[in-house]
């Protein structure tokens, strides 16, 4: 059964970073576009910042840019979304999901983990 497992999340200060960590089992995450997504109370669900497959393809949301990045080690089969320089409103539920043709969209990814709180606050 495919999988999706985010790790990382926890309180920290303004200013401060955190790294998410996205895992998979089930199928080969090296090959999926994988996509990091938020939900914040009360909001929508929105795109942090997702990589295609092959790497060429990386999207930030203009919130985030300069602060978070995204990477992938594909010895550890993991995607890592490296955040600093948090804001109290980067305080969400962070998901990872992945699709072999995932975009920016939650509507396009089939494979969801259970989310993990981040939370910003002094």
């Amino acid at each position: 059964q495919a999988r999706v497992a985010e790790t990382g999340g926890g309180l920290v200060q303004p200013g401060g970073s955190l790294r998410l960590s996205c895992t998979a089992s089930g199928f080969d995450l090296e090959s999926y576009t994988v996509g990091w997504f938020r939900q914040a109370p009360g909001k929508e669900r929105e795109a942090v910042s997702c990589m295609s497959s092959t790497d060429e393809r990386i999207y930030y949301a203009d919130s985030v840019k300069g602060r978070f990045t995204i990477a992938r080690d594909n010895v550890k089969k993991t995607v890592y979304l490296e955040m600093n320089r948090l804001e109290p409103e980067d305080t969400a539920d962070y998901y990872c999901a992945a699709d072999r043709h995932g975009g920016s969209k939650p509507g396009q990814y089939n494979h969801w983990g259970q989310g993990t709180q981040v939370n910003v606050s002094s």
